[in-house]
């Protein structure tokens, strides 16, 4: 079975309807993120669909992205004390027992429109933080130019049961150092390895491998020539991984595939 550690069913359906059925047929456990209630209800829907049919697990993440204050500013909604409803939302789904992780949250310092927000996202992330330790579920982390403010807060990230950096943008260094600390990462790859970016390569390359993980970002990282990606880009990514490792040999993809999935339900805290 394939896992996709992370992605965005509802925004996914609505560029391809039939993608649920496809993940079905694919035998594919996936892990999805919400930020809104609406966006969770239909997640929720289809993991409880997913369970009552006995078909591959659909697992449940909530959080405030990182990006959200930037673009609520331009929108004029959703200052400061609009983000409480969530915030409020997020936690009533985690008390229920609702959700396998908090995420995705984090840092994104990636322009000045992000930059201007910092201070928000600042206040949104220790939020998020606080409700993953109490309830002790896996962060899922959305980190762009910030890992810095990612090593501030070691001493607590060590604490919770796993630490997923999506689409990870570390460099190697930083992912060995987090690891060093006695952080329980794991580290997800998905089409950014396809387009040649080298740091990421080199992160891929270069870490342990029982704690990597792949990813679709799905509907929000095509590979080159697409509109968007899908449950399909996973086979490519599998294939980019395994020209990297040198230390995996000749195992063959379907053995390696077997290892990424065990990384995948461990770093959720499932027996799979």
């Amino acid at each position: 079975m394939a896992t996709d550690a992370h992605g965005h069913l509802s925004d996914l359906l609505k560029q391809a309807p039939l993608a649920e059925q496809e993940r079905r047929r694919l035998g594919l456990a996936c892990a999805t993120s919400a930020w809104n209630p609406e966006d969770f209800t239909c997640h929720e829907e289809l993991a409880r669909n997913a369970q009552q049919d006995k078909a591959p697990r659909i697992f449940l993440c909530f959080a405030l992205h990182p990006q959200l204050p930037a673009v609520a500013a331009v929108q004029n909604r959703l200052a400061i004390p609009g983000f409480s409803s969530l915030l409020t939302f997020m936690e009533t789904l985690a008390v229920e027992d609702r959700l396998q992780g908090i995420g995705e949250t984090g840092f994104d310092l990636y322009n000045p429109a992000f930059r201007h927000t910092e201070a928000i996202q600042d206040e949104l992330f220790k939020a998020h933080l606080d409700l993953a330790l109490t309830r002790q579920l896996p962060l899922v982390l959305h980190v762009r130019k910030a890992m810095h403010k990612v090593f501030a807060y070691k001493q607590t990230l060590k604490r919770l049961p796993g630490v997923i950096f999506h689409a990870y943008s570390g460099t190697l260094g930083e992912g060995e150092a987090l690891l060093r600390q006695g952080i329980n990462a794991y580290f997800s790859f998905g089409t950014s390895l396809v387009k040649g970016r080298k740091e990421t390569i080199r992160s891929c390359a270069g870490l342990p491998l029982n704690r990597v993980l792949l990813e679709t970002d799905t509907p929000y990282q095509p590979l080159r020539g697409f509109a968007f990606s899908s449950w399909q880009d996973l086979p490519v990514v599998l294939q980019a991984v395994s020209r990297l490792r040198s230390d995996w040999g000749h195992a063959g993809e379907d053995r390696l595939e077997s290892l990424i999935d065990a990384n995948f339900y461990r770093a959720y805290g499932s027996p799979g």
